[in-house]
C-alpha cells in the first residue's frame, strides 16, 4: 500500500492532533455534558421543589444581573485583570532568568529544579488559600522595617507604591513559576551548541547570542508559558472572581446566576488568551520570514 505523500507542515499537523486528540475525547466523554447544562441553567432560575430543580426560563437576565445588579462583579474582574497584567510579566522574566541559570551545568542542578517545581505540588488548592490567609505570601520585611517610608523619603509615592506592590508578590511569583521554569528549560535544551559556536567564532558576544539565537528559539515556549501563567491567575486559589463564584453558588445556592457568571467570566478569559493568541502567532510568524 502506497503511503500518502505529505509535506512537513502537514505531517506536524498530523503528529499535533495525535498528541490533542486524548484532550477531545475526555472533554467529549465528562466536560461536554456539564458544560452544556451550566449554560442551560445560566438561562433559567432554579428552584428547590419536591421532584428537584424546577427550572423557569428568563434568558439573559442574569447576564445583565452581572453587570447592573451585582456590585462585587465588575470590581472583582478589574482587580483580576490588573493582577494578571502585573504578575504574569513578572513570572515569566523569573522563570526565564532561572531556567538560563539551571541550564548551566553544576552538580546541584537537578536538586534545584526540585526545589522550584515542589511548590507546584505543595503550595496548591486549599493548601494555598490556607497560606494566603495565614500571610505566609507577603514578605515580612516590608511592614516590619516600614520601607514605605524610610524610602518615601527619596522616591515619589507614585513610583514607590508600584515598586513595593511587585516586591511584597515576589514569594507568589517563586511559587507560581515551577512549571514555566520546567518549559523554558526545555526549550533551552533544545538549542544545538553548534549555533552558539559559530556565533563565538564570527566575534559575538554573550549578550548577542541571546538576543540573536536563545529569544528567537524560545519564543514558542514563552507563548506557551504566556498562557498557562495567564490560565492559573484566572484560576488561583486567591482570585477574587472565583471565591466569588463558589459564594453565590454554594452559599447562596443561586445556580442560575452563578452559571452566568461563570459563562461571562469563561468568555472574558477566551477574549485574553486570543488577543494573546493573536500577538504571538504574528511575532512568530514575522520571525519564520511568513509574515
Amino acid at each position: 500500500m502506497k503511503r500518502p505523500n505529505l509535506s512537513i507542515r502537514s505531517r506536524h499537523a498530523l503528529e499535533g492532533y495525535g498528541f490533542v486528540l486524548p484532550w477531545i475525547i475526555g472533554f467529549l466523554l465528562f466536560l461536554a455534558v456539564p458544560l452544556g447544562r451550566s449554560f442551560y441553567y445560566s438561562l433559567h432560575t432554579l428552584e428547590p421543589s419536591p421532584a428537584g430543580l424546577t427550572a423557569t426560563y428568563v434568558g439573559l437576565l442574569h447576564f445583565r444581573e452581572a453587570f447592573t445588579t451585582d456590585i462585587n462583579f465588575l470590581p472583582l474582574l478589574q482587580s483580576t485583570m490588573t493582577a494578571m497584567l502585573t504578575q504574569v510579566p513578572l513570572i515569566l522574566i523569573f522563570s526565564m532568568l532561572s531556567a538560563l541559570l539551571l541550564n548551566r551545568p553544576g552538580r546541584l542542578r537537578g536538586a534545584f529544579r526540585g526545589i522550584f517545581f515542589l511548590p507546584v505540588i505543595i503550595a496548591s488548592g486549599a493548601i494555598l488559600r490556607e497560606l494566603l490567609e495565614q500571610g505566609a505570601a507577603r514578605l515580612p520585611i516590608f511592614a516590619q522595617q516600614d520601607l514605605y517610608v524610610k524610602l518615601g523619603r527619596f522616591i515619589p509615592e507614585q513610583v514607590l507604591e508600584p515598586l513595593l506592590l511587585y516586591a511584597d508578590s515576589l514569594t507568589l511569583v517563586m511559587w507560581d513559576s515551577g512549571v514555566q521554569i520546567l518549559i523554558f528549560l526545555a526549550g533551552l535544551q533544545t538549542i544545538s551548541p553548534s549555533l552558539y559556536e559559530a556565533a563565538h567564532m564570527d566575534g559575538a558576544t554573550k549578550w548577542e547570542a541571546f538576543w540573536k539565537i536563545t529569544f528567537p528559539m524560545i519564543v514558542p515556549m514563552m507563548f506557551v508559558n504566556t498562557l498557562f501563567s495567564i490560565v492559573n491567575t484566572f484560576t488561583k486559589a486567591d482570585n477574587g472572581i472565583m471565591n466569588h463564584l463558589m459564594n453565590v453558588v454554594f452559599r447562596d445556592n443561586n445556580y442560575g446566576y452563578g452559571s452566568a457568571i461563570g459563562w461571562l467570566y469563561f468568555m472574558f478569559i477566551f477574549i485574553v488568551l486570543g488577543v494573546v493568541f493573536a500577538l504571538f502567532r504574528r511575532s512568530m510568524s514575522q520571525s519564520e520570514g511568513r509574515g
